[in-house]
């Protein structure tokens, strides 16, 4: 914020959710002049100028979405000076003459979101972000901002350049979303591995990522017929049905959007409860762009990612179709992505450190590695050696399924017809079940050391396995620890610490009827985070409810009443204490009292 009250150019990388939009919004309100925002994605515009406007700033937006009269209101308040904050698209600030009308007005200055856009090293590259050097030429005295969520060194580097950014400040805050509850499976049986997790968030706001549009449309049906409220969002749907479905998922009026992870759905909904990912995304940069649409808020939030090594097959498919440098660059990115899944270091750290930073924390207690669902296999290299000797022992003529069988010491029909049983290899992992051998034998195969041959699957070992024969090289087997229950994280327990589940329901069902009066999202009302404050202190005044975090002045003049009201009428028909005092943790914890 110094910077850009200073007028010093600056490359800001923050994690989504980290605050890098009051980097320019809180500067726009105190200097004079229009501060213009150039933004990718036209929903997401949108939001942002409805979640200011509803705080009192007077915003505004110009693109292809509005009405030829709702532009020229807004050109109009332009030239009146009475927008401090302008969002346009890339495409649109550098057609059709709009840097001239620009230049007649008053400039703070531009702030450039997303700009991982404009280098070929990050995620989304677009070339229409590479004209946006102009801005430095037109407007030389004003700092030219660049901002994004997802950038190497790398990538940060070609902002600069590329802007043509003046010695630029780079600010580099912590990659890591401690809020954020990260767990990575084998992909078995997808469906079921879905509803395990909507189950544990009825009624809860989540997004489901697949990487094409069938897959989408098939899991939408698959998801509805057991009766999970789900809508899908893609590219390939009619843009009327699209942008239903987009509103009917920001208004709560459904649970969970599907959706391709090509397509940005440029959401800014503060209370997603949980990303899925079905299929692996094709690198860090996206895993970490998409996961951190969840938890905005602060609150805690699960990211599950099932993936399988077909996923991997899938991208380099779709990658060996782009140029050269860009499949290189892709490939580089996507290997980086497969060796998140496969690994076994926890996931925080894993996810810094592809950024170059560290965690210094023993445990993160916020994965599935350090919540100790998943232990790495003391003695892979042995257990590795004995699948690799089975493959061998039959000749490389069967699948994961019988080999599986055979290792267990099976008495199928067909291990005695083909006489397998009297193999040197045979119940040599007895003590296991066929669906733990299974997964490991997946896991041989997802580490190049085992490949599927023809129309039957039908493993081979290769030159990586015959390695790990030899003993030259380990791979890594997980053992999955068999549960009834997902172990809950600390920074899920924390959050719920002090608050009534009831009184929190109850508050969000009036934050929904308010939003629909207003036609406006419900967060933008007010965050579960600050409905659970609520729920945690209940505030009988308006006094008390203004100490309720993310409640301020003009929220509290406009909704202020009705929310201290359905508080003190809750409290006292369920005989709950009423403004509880800060600080006091002695209070009782009521977190699972209602449900």
């Amino acid at each position: 914020m110094a910077c850009v009250v200073e007028g010093r150019d600056t490359v800001v990388v923050l994690p989504t959710g980290g605050g890098k939009s009051l980097c320019f919004q809180a500067p726009a309100m105190a200097m004079p002049g229009l501060a213009v925002v150039i933004s990718p994605l036209i929903s997401l515009m949108k939001d942002q100028v409805d979640a200011l406007m509803s705080c009192g700033v007077p915003a505004a937006y110009i693109n292809s979405s509005q009405l030829p009269a709702e532009r020229s209101e807004v050109m109009k308040r332009i030239r009146e000076g009475t927008v401090k904050l302008l969002y346009v698209a890339p495409e649109r600030l550098i057609n059709d003459g709009f840097i001239d009308y620009l230049r007649q007005s008053r400039i703070s200055f531009v702030a450039v979101d997303e700009a991982h856009c404009i280098s070929m090293w990050g995620h989304d590259f677009r070339p229409e972000y590479r004209e946006l050097r102009i801005l430095k030429e037109v407007f030389p005295d004003i700092g030219i901002h660049a901002y994004t969520a997802t950038a190497t060194e790398h990538v940060r580097r070609d902002m600069a350049t590329e802007l043509g950014l003046s010695n630029p400040t780079v600010l580099v805050g912590s990659f890591d979303r401690p809020n954020l509850i990260y767990r990575i499976k084998r992909r078995n049986s997808l469906v079921k591995q879905v509803c395990d997790v909507l189950d544990r968030h009825r009624s809860e706001s989540g997004i489901v990522y697949c990487i094409r549009r069938a897959d989408v449309d098939e899991l939408c049906v698959k998801l509805s017929e057991k009766g999970y409220s789900v809508l899908p969002y893609h590219a390939g749907m009619d843009d009327d049905d699209r942008r239903r479905n987009q509103e009917a998922f920001i208004s709560e009026k459904v649970d969970t959007v599907v959706a391709t992870v090509a397509f940005g759905m440029g959401i800014d909904k503060s209370n997603v409860r949980y990303v899925i990912h079905a299929g692996m995304p094709k690198s860090p940069e996206y895993y970490q762009q998409e996961t951190g649409r969840a938890g905005r808020d602060g609150l805690e939030a699960e990211c599950c990612l099932f993936y399988s090594g077909a996923d991997f097959r899938v991208w380099q498919t779709i990658l060996s179709d782009s140029e050269p440098q860009a499949a290189e660059i892709g490939m580089t990115k996507l290997m980086a992505m497969y060796n998140f899944c496969t690994g076994v270091a926890c996931r925080h750290k894993a996810i810094v450190s592809y950024f170059g930073q560290n965690i210094d924390t023993e445990s993160c207690d916020a994965c599935d590695v350090c919540l100790g669902e998943l232990n790495r296999l003391d003695d892979s290299l042995i257990t590795a050696q004995k699948i690799l000797s089975c493959v061998l022992r039959l000749h490389e003529r069967f699948g994961g399924d019988y080999t599986a069988l055979v290792l267990i010491g099976s008495n199928d029909r067909r291990i005695q017809e083909n006489g397998h049983q009297r193999l040197s290899t045979y119940a040599l992992l007895s003590e296991y079940s066929r669906r733990i051998v299974r997964d490991w034998i997946e896991q041989l195969v997802d580490q190049q050391c085992l490949e599927k041959t023809g129309d039957y699957n039908i493993l081979k070992v290769t030159a990586k396995g015959r390695r790990v024969l030899r003993g030259e090289l380990t791979p890594y087997l997980l053992k999955p620890i068999e549960k009834k229950e997902v172990k809950e994280a600390k920074v899920s327990k924390d959050s719920w610490e002090g608050v009534d589940r009831g009184l929190f329901e109850h508050l969000r069902s009036l934050r929904r009827k308010v939003a629909d009066q207003r036609k406006v999202p419900a967060y933008i009302v007010f965050t579960d985070a600050a409905l659970r404050d609520m729920a945690r202190w209940r505030p009988s005044t308006i006094k008390g409810f203004l100490r309720v975090n993310g409640v301020g002045q003009i929220k509290c003049e406009e909704f202020g009443d009705g929310f201290v009201l359905a508080i003190k009428n809750y409290c006292m028909e369920h005989s709950l204490e009423i403004d509880l005092v800060r600080g006091n943790t002695s209070h009782q914890d009521t977190h699972s009292k209602h449900k």
